[in-house]
């Protein structure tokens, strides 16, 4: 065999025109397989942390707005509700309240819009927020609903470009109405799941002289384990339409949210590569068509080595391990081309490329396959040649 190998490269080398050609189908076959996978792995990524892994165990309940029939029941989120979700549904670790307002914040001369989350006590800590400066809610804070705020650095920089936030008393406008709030935290830029809001206010606060005894809009449902929390979704709707009669209450989860994209870019990524590996099929045949020209250009050859005694056997092995040799070589050069590539888009498009080393033993696994397969013809060919003929041609 190793003597067969030996003999393929040098047929490679008197044939330099017609290798590079065959290994070229191979190698841009097997190159593409790499990047479309590195590139699907890179999106997946990418969404991973674009939703990050704060949230996974946590699914959020709002009411809609949709009546199907005359006996369909309005969801109030109030205490009755939260206590009848805690005891009813198992799994659940944690149940948080929260009203969003648009709300704009002015500081002297500078002022900003933005989305304000009036939130309960340990509601930023289960998203795993962080403080670049100050303090969180304390539980004094949200039961007396004290004029208290925490902002992100975000909004600090556009409210105070020129110094610190922290300690400064600011008007916030909400509702037409004007109240005056202290910043006692700034938090750090990070990414925060589905929680989108830049400012935070005590719900105690947003109960008593925003909207007075007035239910949540959001349920935050923390669950025992993130992986359920997909399964805890299907419960929850079930457990929602039980009680309204209708499908109205939207529920979704970070965790399901994530699973879907993956799911999405996943599948992409699959089909591409998929058509990547057609072109692995198309080299394929180029290496047939190619090898079957070589055996009717060797005919001579074949005759002779089957005078001094070769078995059709030896002659089928001889092109198998030519065909073969063609895509190894094509398979290692196609995985270096596709690595390299990847790494050339990574620093082009400033994303970072999760190389799929099981993408570079498949496609190459694959592209030795091929040349076998495509090769096993003119193999037969070869070796079914009558030594008479072979030589008389």
């Amino acid at each position: 065999m190793l003597e067969d190998f030996i003999n393929a490269i040098q047929n490679f080398k008197r044939n330099k025109t017609r290798t590079i050609l065959s290994l070229l189908g191979v190698i841009i076959g097997v190159a593409s397989v790499i990047v479309i996978t590195s590139m699907g792995n890179s999106s997946t990524k990418q969404v991973q942390d674009s939703f990050g892994s704060n949230g996974l165990d946590v699914i959020n309940i709002r009411a809609g707005y949709m009546r199907r029939n005359r006996d369909a029941v309005t969801l109030v989120f109030d205490e009755k509700f939260r206590n009848d979700l805690f005891n009813n549904v198992e799994g659940i670790k944690h149940i948080w309240y929260k009203n969003t307002l648009s709300s704009t914040i002015t500081f002297g001369e500078t002022s900003a819009t933005t989305s304000c989350a009036a939130i309960e006590y340990g509601y930023l800590e289960m998203y795993n927020m962080e403080l670049e400066a100050g303090n969180f809610f304390s539980v004094t804070d949200i039961e007396k609903g004290l004029q208290k705020l925490i902002i992100s650095r975000d909004l600090a920089n556009d409210l105070f470009p020129m110094g610190d936030a922290l300690g400064k008393n600011v008007m916030l406008v909400a509702n037409n109405v004007t109240f005056g709030f202290k910043i006692i935290g700034i938090l750090k830029d990070q990414t925060t799941g589905m929680e989108t809001s830049t400012a935070f206010i005590p719900r105690g606060f947003y109960e008593k002289k925003i909207k007075p005894n007035s239910p949540a809009d959001n349920v935050l449902v923390q669950v025992n384990n993130a992986k359920e929390a997909s399964q805890m979704v299907t419960t929850l709707s079930t457990y929602c339409r039980l009680i309204t009669g209708t499908d109205s209450v939207r529920i979704s989860s970070m965790q399901t949210m994530l699973e879907q994209m993956s799911e999405i870019t996943n599948t992409m990524s699959v089909l591409l590569a998929a058509v990547a590996a057609i072109s692995l099929l198309v080299g394929g045949i180029g290496i047939m068509n190619i090898m079957i020209v070589t055996v009717t250009e060797r005919r001579q050859e074949i005759g002779i080595r089957k005078a001094l005694g070769a078995t059709p056997n030896d002659i089928s092995q001889q092109f198998l391990i030519e065909s073969a040799s063609i895509t190894i070589v094509g398979g290692l050069c196609g995985i270096v081309i596709g690595i390299l590539t990847s790494l050339a888009v990574e620093g082009f498009r400033k994303m970072a490329f999760v190389i799929s080393f099981e993408a570079c033993i498949i496609s190459f696994v694959f592209s030795v396959f091929v040349g076998i397969f495509f090769g096993l013809n003119p193999a037969l060919r070869a070796a079914k040649l009558d030594p008479v003929d072979a030589l008389s041609s």
